[in-house]
C-alpha cells in the first residue's frame, strides 16, 4: 500500500481543506459500497485526505415496526435486516423472546438451528468474498462463489421455504423438522465445500496481484477496534479473539469441537484470512452438529400461539453473524407488541472504523479496505 506520513502528512494533510483539494463522491450508487451508501471523500490528487460514511439512505424504520406489530407479526423483519445472514437475526430475536419469557427450547430445535445458522454463515461468507474480489478487479471468484452458494440456498429452502430472507425460527424452536433428505444432503455438501476451499487458495489467495491490493492495507490496531466496538472477523483480523458463541455462549455451541480463527495482521489480508477460515470452521461445525442432532421436538406442544404476549420485562441477548455481534434490547410492557425494541448492528461499528483507516492512503485502497468491512447498508441503517 501507497500511504502518505511524516512530515510529508502533517504538512500537506493536517492544516484542513485546501483549494487544491477535490471533493468526490462515492456513492450513494457505486458499486464497491455494496448498498445505497454515500462516502463523501476530500482528495489530494490520488490520496484520500478526508472520507465521511453518510447513511440514511434506505432506512426502513424495522426498530418502529417492532413496535407497532405483534411479537408474531415482526417475524418477516429480522430476515430483511442483514438479508445475507438473515438466520443469525432469526436466532437473535427469538433468543431475546426466549429469555424474557424463560422459554425453553428443545434439544433438538438447537442443533437445527445451529446447522442452519452455520450454512447461512458460509452463504454469507461466500457473497463477501466473491464482491470483495470484484471491487478489486476479478470478476471470475465470484462466479465460484455464487455455484457453491447456489448448493446452500437449495438446501436451506427445502426446511425454510426461501432462499434470501429467511424467516425460519419461531419462539420455542422452528417452523419446521428437517428430513433425513436434508441431512443428507448437508453430509454430502460439507466434503465438496472443503474440496473447494483448495482451489480458493490456489486462485485468490495466493495470487500475488491479490497480496498487492490487500497485504498492509487498512491498518486497525486492536485500540482502535475496541474504541468502536467493532466485532466480527474486522476484530478477529486485528487478534482480538471475541465470537459471541464461544464469549458469550449460546444454545450448544460449547458441545462442539472449533476455533475461532484469529489473526494479527490488523490488515484487510488478516480480515480476509479470518472469513476463509471461518468458513472451514461453519463445516466442521456442521459436520458434528448433523451426526450428533438427537430426536424429539422441533418445536414444544406448548409453544406460544400468534396473539401470545411475554411477560412484563427487559431483556438483551446476543448472537454471534457474519459481521460480528448482533444484539436484540427488547422491553415488554405484557402488550400485544414489544414496549421497545433496539437491534444492535455490527456494520455500525465496523463502518465507523473506516474514517481513520482510509485517511492518507490511494482511493484505490480505500475502496480495498471499505471492502474488507464486509457492509451491508441495509442491515447498518435499518
Amino acid at each position: 500500500m501507497t500511504h502518505l506520513t511524516g512530515d510529508y502528512y502533517t504538512r500537506h494533510f493536517e492544516k484542513g481543506p485546501r483549494d487544491d483539494t477535490l471533493i468526490l463522491n462515492m456513492g450513494p450508487q457505486h458499486p464497491s459500497t455494496h448498498g445505497v451508501l454515500r462516502i463523501l471523500v476530500e482528495l489530494d490528487g490520488e490520496y484520500v485526505i478526508k472520507a465521511e460514511p453518510v447513511l440514511g439512505y434506505v432506512h426502513r424504520m424495522h426498530e418502529f415496526m417492532g413496535q407497532t406489530k405483534s411479537w408474531a407479526q415482526f417475524w418477516p423483519n429480522p430476515g430483511r435486516v442483514d438479508y445475507l445472514h438473515a438466520l443469525a437475526w432469526n436466532w437473535g430475536y427469538a433468543g431475546a423472546v426466549e429469555k424474557l419469557a424463560d422459554i425453553e427450547v428443545p434439544e433438538r430445535a438447537e442443533y437445527i438451528r445451529v446447522i442452519t445458522c452455520e450454512l447461512n454463515r458460509i452463504s454469507s461468507h461466500l457473497l463477501w468474498w466473491g464482491a470483495y474480489l470484484l471491487d478489486l478487479g476479478a470478476f471470475t471468484p465470484i462466479m465460484y462463489a455464487f455455484t457453491d452458494r447456489e448448493h446452500i440456498m437449495d438446501i436451506l429452502q427445502e426446511p425454510t421455504g426461501s432462499r434470501l430472507t429467511y424467516a425460519y425460527y419461531r419462539f420455542g424452536g422452528v417452523t419446521a423438522d428437517l428430513s433425513d433428505r436434508f441431512l443428507q444432503r448437508v453430509r454430502e455438501f460439507v466434503p465438496y465445500m472443503r474440496s473447494r476451499l483448495p482451489m480458493f487458495r490456489d486462485l485468490v489467495t495466493e495470487n500475488i496481484i491479490l497480496r498487492k491490493r490487500v497485504e498492509g492495507v487498512g491498518h486497525f490496531s486492536p485500540e482502535l477496534i475496541r474504541s468502536y466496538g467493532a466485532t466480527g472477523p474486522v476484530a478477529r483480523g486485528s487478534g482480538i479473539a471475541y465470537d459471541v458463541r464461544r464469549s458469550e455462549p449460546y444454545s450448544v455451541y460449547d458441545r462442539f469441537d472449533w476455533d475461532v480463527v484469529v489473526e494479527d495482521g490488523c490488515d484487510a489480508m488478516a480480515r480476509y484470512l479470518v472469513r476463509m477460515g471461518e468458513i472451514e470452521q461453519s463445516l466442521r461445525i456442521i459436520e458434528q452438529a448433523v451426526e450428533q442432532i438427537p430426536e424429539g421436538e422441533y418445536l414444544p406442544k406448548n409453544a406460544p400461539k400468534p396473539k401470545w404476549s411475554p411477560p412484563a420485562g427487559e431483556t438483551y441477548f446476543a448472537v454471534e453473524g457474519g459481521r460480528g455481534k448482533i444484539g436484540y434490547y427488547i422491553a415488554s410492557d405484557g402488550g400485544r407488541q414489544p414496549y421497545r425494541l433496539k437491534l444492535r448492528a455490527p456494520g455500525f461499528s465496523n463502518m465507523s472504523i473506516f474514517s481513520d483507516g482510509a485517511k492518507g492512503v490511494l482511493l484505490a485502497d480505500a475502496v480495498s479496505i471499505l471492502g474488507s468491512l464486509d457492509l451491508v447498508i441495509p442491515e447498518i441503517d435499518r
